[in-house]
């Protein structure tokens, strides 16, 4: 075409330069007679500049072509995953209170320290309970004494019923007083409901406690576990079993996990659900309240994947590639119209379209059309 355009234009320039000396015709014959003219020198030269191409063609050896470099596709497992945050829990961290009120009078461990089920952390002042267990030790000795007298009395048939049923309700009432005392003073220690680290003790000796006070937060770092909430719409592929990738981003610490409970119940607030995923924390590192990002394998299957940006989409928003057609004479591309799956992390899925062990364009994509030839580079 530009070719075209600079044969007309020559022409003109010389078809002008042969009438400035004749005397200027406005008629309209004489400007028909010019245009027949100049056409057929136009239509001249353009079967000769179509004939000298030609002849070019086949004497140029030398093509100038794309380009091009490609891969080869395979099957490869593709995961999609959904980007939440989480907390770290435990059900073994807890404030312990005492049940009875009263003075500290000892305790027995140091923060930090590693404390087993059942130990006694701390003793609270009983000296008044005990002195009444004392008392009551008097009073039941003698109650008992005078029930066995009784009771010796009734089985002779000597005394009265009632003498006897008073011996034995005054001796089984001390009995119960004793046992009630025995409970209360068991209770003025705080003992550790599983094994542990003591992570705080927040009184100190000679203050007064309730059962309202806050003494000790005990946590067992071995059993922890993360919490999350994930939208109601993934309730159908979030499953327990479900892989997740677990990043720590405050202690610098990536694991791989499984969901291991499923909430049964939707928070109408926020249209979520909680999960909790066990977790190993052998160094104890992972702490009760720490943050982790979470990917959630919500998709996964075996096929051909794609880098994002190598699809390209066509007017009609079809997404294409190119492949590269070999035989003995030449190289060619073909365009391959795709049905795309999902994407993730710039890698798309292929549901149709192309096939394992075809060779895709890469390098060079953006320049070829259909049925180009190409060259093929390392």
């Amino acid at each position: 075409m530009k070719n075209t355009i600079l044969l007309i234009t020559l022409v003109l320039i010389l078809f002008s330069c042969n009438t400035k000396t004749e005397a200027p015709k406005s008629n309209l014959e004489k400007l028909q007679a010019d245009q027949l003219k100049i056409q057929t020198t136009v239509d001249s030269l353009q079967v000769e500049l179509k004939n000298i191409e030609k002849a070019i063609k086949q004497l140029d050896t030398v093509k100038k072509l794309q380009k091009v470099t490609f891969f080869t596709t395979k099957d490869t497992l593709f995961k999609h995953y959904i980007t939440l945050q989480g907390m770290v829990a435990s059900d073994q961290n807890v404030i312990l209170r005492p049940e009875m009120a009263g003075t500290i009078q000892r305790i027995f461990v140091k923060e930090g320290q590693r404390v087993s089920r059942g130990q006694t952390l701390v003793q609270i002042n009983a000296d008044v309970l005990n002195d009444k267990v004392v008392e009551l030790k008097t009073q039941l000795s003698l109650a008992t004494t005078t029930f066995q007298r009784q009771e010796r009395l009734w089985n002779q048939k000597i005394g009265s019923e009632m003498q006897y049923l008073g011996a034995k309700t005054q001796k089984e009432a001390l009995e119960n007083s004793l046992k009630s005392l025995h409970t209360q003073i068991a209770k003025m220690k705080i003992k550790a409901p599983f094994t542990g680290v003591i992570d705080a003790i927040i009184p100190k000796v000679g203050e007064l406690i309730g059962p309202q006070t806050s003494v000790i937060r005990l946590i067992n770092l071995n059993n922890v576990y993360i919490e999350a909430e994930v939208p109601e719409t993934y309730l159908s592929v979030v499953k327990k079993g479900t892989e997740v990738l677990v990043d720590f981003p405050s202690i610098n610490k990536q694991l791989i996990a499984r969901i291991n409970k499923i909430g049964n119940y939707i928070n109408p607030d926020n249209r979520s659900f909680k999960i909790r995923i066990a977790i190993p924390n052998k160094k104890n590192l992972i702490k009760p309240n720490l943050l982790a990002d979470l990917k959630i394998n919500d998709f996964k299957a075996t096929g051909v994947v794609l880098p994002s940006n190598l699809i390209q989409m066509n007017q009609k928003a079809e997404k294409f590639v190119y492949t590269v057609l070999n035989d003995s004479a030449k190289t060619t591309v073909v365009k391959r119209i795709l049905e795309v799956g999902q994407e993730y992390n710039n890698q798309v899925i292929i549901l149709k379209g192309v096939e394992a062990q075809e060779q895709i364009v890469l390098d060079g994509s953006k320049f070829v059309k259909d049925g180009d030839e190409v060259e093929i580079t390392q």
